[in-house]
């Protein structure tokens, strides 16, 4: 009876214990899973390289030259800082050695095509991104109106009025939170010129274009051929005008070595 007393006893306690067990390992075999996928999952970067360079280049272009102008230093917290751009340290790292030639400023390995440096980016130098959240400057593309920079056809599409007065929400968020009008006479005025420069544009129809304030000055081509004609033909001038002082220097020479002639008296 006290044997069987004990043997129950044992059945009892391993059918309260086996569970346990069996879900506390169930757990962590899940757990290591989740940790052994965690680190291919931490690669994985969902915003696109071409659309953020093309963001950059519109705050580049068009924001830069006046932020400058204001001498004004935007916030870290402000979305439109540079190191708020995951791409930002890999396309410092881009060397354009030639038309045909795109180097990598990690390795020094060369490249045909800049796509092709982008994915040795992707492959090669993945660990290096700043994957941080927000850190997507391609999220702010319709902000920024990167389709029209791009020339994309979304850009020429029927206007959507949701999406249009989302950008609107979005840009005006980005003049706030970057240019605060109680930060003083530049912060203002920088806060005015984006809603001009950037989101008067977002609206239906479409009736004005962005970016009315104009951007960074490049020079013209008709500037530089102008440039490129007058040095070829400066030399030739200032040879014309060597020659042409050395004649004249040689005619008064040969003037002078003509002796007089003395009249002769006529007799009387």
């Amino acid at each position: 009876m006290g044997r069987n007393t004990q043997i129950l006893t044992s059945i009892f306690l391993l059918l309260l214990v086996s569970p346990q067990e069996i879900l506390i390992q169930g757990f962590e075999d899940s757990a290591s899973r989740t940790l052994k996928q965690e680190p291919g999952r931490a690669h994985e970067v969902h915003c696109s390289r071409e659309r953020s360079r093309a963001a950059w280049g519109v705050i580049e272009e068009y924001l830069m030259p006046f932020v400058e102008q204001e001498q004004y230093e935007i916030s870290s917290k402000c979305r439109l800082h540079p190191d708020n751009d995951m791409f930002r340290d890999q396309e410092q790292h881009k060397i354009h050695v030639d038309i045909n030639e795109w180097r990598c400023g990690y390795c020094k390995k060369s490249f045909r095509a800049e796509k092709f440096l982008d994915q040795h980016f992707d492959n090669r130098h993945n660990n290096l991104l700043n994957v941080s959240h927000g850190k997507c400057l391609a999220d702010l593309c319709g902000a920024l109106h990167c389709d029209f920079v791009m020339n994309s056809k979304s850009s020429r599409s029927k206007c959507n009025p949701a999406a249009v007065a989302k950008n609107r929400h979005l840009c005006e968020s980005l003049a706030n939170r970057c240019f605060p009008i109680n930060q003083g006479p530049s912060a203002s005025r920088l806060h005015e010129l984006f809603l001009r420069q950037f989101c008067d544009a977002h609206k239906c129809p479409r009736k004005s274009q962005p970016f009315p304030k104009g951007g960074r000055k490049q020079p013209s081509v008709f500037y530089l051929a102008i440039s490129i004609l007058t040095l070829m033909l400066l030399p030739i001038f200032y040879l014309i005008v060597y020659l042409y002082q050395r004649e004249m220097r040689g005619g008064t020479q040969e003037l002078k070595r003509i002796p007089r002639v003395e009249r002769k008296a006529k007799p009387s």
